[in-house]
């Protein structure tokens, strides 16, 4: 079990930090930088639980929202697993996947498959798309559609990892879990935007738009 009883030890005064490994590097390293952005991906799906949390479970005249229920009940604990194993990705990209403790558990593609078999159960109850859907909507669609963002943003940092370090640097398992993630962002915004009854808002091809302002 963790026990944290000191935050600030000054270590890292001078610009440097150290790897799970015990490996001291600086700041500005990949591995540093990876770990960083998937801590800001964690808190991200933080605000989405708290928006989550804010949606009003009634009517204005008292009577029970069934549809907020409904995404409620199904995103909610979905959304603290992905939390949960963040965390566990995080702790695994502090260090090279040889450095890692031996008992140290890691994320596998149980957890990817996961993802995807979350996605196409939602998927079941969307339309088709005839374009692109524009990063908005409510509150909470629009944070989820961050955490998608975010998520890309994930990747590209991993990518920069291996390619400083090696195609070993960062396991495939856990490429695969942020790939598979970001599409279940854009599919959960879709489906809770469905869900609720609001409607999406698409890109308009800049030929249409200019077509619609002349009539």
């Amino acid at each position: 079990m963790v026990r944290i009883t000191k935050v600030h030890t000054g270590g890292g005064d001078k610009g440097n930090t150290s790897l799970l490994s015990g490996n001291r590097v600086s700041k500005s390293h990949p591995r540093i930088e990876l770990v960083g952005t998937i801590d800001e991906l964690n808190s991200v799906v933080g605000l989405v639980r708290a928006e989550l949390n804010r949606q009003s479970a009634t009517h204005s005249d008292g009577g029970p929202r069934a549809t907020v229920r409904k995404v409620t009940n199904s995103i909610s604990s979905k959304l603290e697993l992905i939390q949960q194993e963040l965390f566990d990705i995080g702790a695994e990209c502090a260090c090279h996947p040889s450095d890692l403790p031996e008992a140290m558990g890691v994320i596998g593609m149980a957890q990817a498959d996961r993802i995807c078999e979350e996605m196409n159960e939602m998927l079941l109850e969307l339309e088709p798309l005839e374009s692109f859907v524009l990063p908005t909507g409510s509150p909470l669609v629009a944070s989820i559609h961050l955490a998608r963002t975010v998520t890309r943003r994930t990747e590209r940092t991993v990518i920069k990892v291996r390619e400083s370090e090696g195609k070993d640097s960062v396991r495939a398992e856990t490429i695969a879990y942020l790939n598979r993630l970001s599409d279940w962002f854009f599919v959960s915004s879709r489906w809770i935007t469905t869900t609720l009854g609001d409607e999406e808002i698409l890109w308009v091809p800049i030929g249409k738009r200019g077509m619609e302002e002349i009539e």
